[in-house]
């Protein structure tokens, strides 16, 4: 695969740094940088002979997908998963003593640990040495009961220790740890978002806020039901939508207590939702998470095909969700996961010009600072070239 040129510039600094924040904006290719990297790292010969590398995630979901981008490109070394749940072809422990084990036994072949911030703990304590390792959606490394098993690391990792994130997350505060810390190396590479849209890596967003002429109140589920598929049916770019819904509750309300479901039938949708709590499933019928993420890809890529993906939270972070041409924000979120968000939108896909994001506000004013907050994150990423920093305090 060939490089972009903001991603080869990445590497060059990496060749001369052995810590720091890497910042790419969602959907700019982070991983692919992580994997170029690991693969020249385990080509290098030293006297220490094969080498071990950790990529830590924020979830189980990304965990996997991480594993299954570096495993397409890395063929020449082990794989090990450290968290608990599926992990798929490869075996998953959360036992110190097992970890150590796999690296002794396969201690003639280079290793690959999947973890999750959860469980780096884990790797912690199984004492094993590590020669490079990669923080996926890094703004999560400063959270209390992460912080130590990642200042382990930091401290302890010289082949390579990357903070990659498109929000870093910078303390106000002494009280609080942010990544403005010493400890994370500084901002050692950021790539504007303009600069990803001039070369046609990522696609700007437009954003369109709906005034909606009556009130909201809390938890109206039918008022969803409506607004979407008003949405949905009169206006443009709406083939294949993400929604991020108020609440996982709202979301089952709608889903089970309105016309929402029968209507997208009819209208030539299939429905995909997720939560953590119910599982994954397709025009209602649960199905694994692995089929589920399979079939949303075989979707994204198929022009002909239209859904709608419901979601609270699970898919705000990291999880590549091909094809999109509409985002519906239905709730207000903190930079970081409107950030995420919005990535999931502004990925190329054939015909695609832009990255469509809707905004309903209402006659109570719900929905203005949710419109707010969007306006403020696109000038600062889009109209600046800066980082969104999540500030601390």
């Amino acid at each position: 695969m060939e490089l972009r040129t903001h991603q080869k510039e990445a590497l060059e600094v990496m060749n001369h740094k052995r810590k720091g924040i890497i910042c790419v904006p969602t959907g700019g290719g982070k991983t692919m940088i992580a994997i170029e990297h690991a693969k020249k790292l385990f080509d290098r010969p030293t006297f220490t002979g094969h080498k071990t590398i950790v990529v830590v995630a924020p979830r189980l979901l990304l965990a996997n997908q991480l594993c299954s981008e570096f495993t397409e490109h890395i063929i020449n070394a082990c794989v090990l998963h450290v968290h608990s749940g599926d992990a798929g072809n490869y075996h998953s422990t959360t036992k110190p003593d097992k970890i150590s084990t796999f690296c002794y036994y396969f201690r003639k072949q280079h290793r690959i640990i999947f973890t999750t911030y959860h469980s780096l703990k884990k790797v912690v304590e199984s004492g094993v040495h590590v020669d490079a390792i990669y923080f996926d959606e890094a703004h999560n490394s400063v959270q209390k009961n992460f912080y130590p098993s990642v200042k382990h690391f930091a401290t302890r990792v010289f082949s390579g220790c990357y903070f990659f994130t498109a929000t870093p997350k910078f303390s106000r505060t002494h009280k609080r740890v942010g990544m403005n810390d010493g400890l994370f190396g500084g901002i050692i590479y950021n790539v504007p978002a303009p600069k990803l849209v001039a070369s046609g890596t990522i696609l700007p967003p437009e954003i369109k806020t709906v005034s909606i002429p009556v009130p909201r109140e809390k938890d109206d589920h039918h008022l969803d039901c409506e607004t979407l598929l008003d949405q949905i049916v009169n206006e443009d770019h709406m083939e294949k939508v993400l929604v991020a819904a108020p609440n996982t509750k709202v979301m089952m309300r709608m889903l089970s207590e309105t016309e929402f479901c029968s209507m997208l039938k009819w209208l030539g949708y299939d429905l995909f939702w997720i939560t953590a709590r119910h599982g994954a499933f397709i025009n209602n019928k649960k199905v694994s998470r692995d089929e589920f993420f399979d079939t949303m890809k075989e979707y994204g890529d198929d022009p002909d095909k239209k859904f709608v993906l419901l979601h609270y939270s699970i898919l705000s972070e990291g999880i590549s969700v091909p094809g999109l041409t509409s985002l519906i924000l239905l709730r207000n979120m903190n930079v970081i996961e409107m950030c995420q968000s919005v990535g999931r939108v502004i990925r190329p896909a054939p015909d695609k010009q832009f990255g469509n994001i809707v905004v309903p506000t209402y006659s109570n004013n719900v929905g203005i600072s949710t419109a707010r907050r969007l306006e403020t994150v696109y000038d600062t990423a889009f109209v600046e070239g800066d980082p969104v920093i999540a500030n601390v305090r």
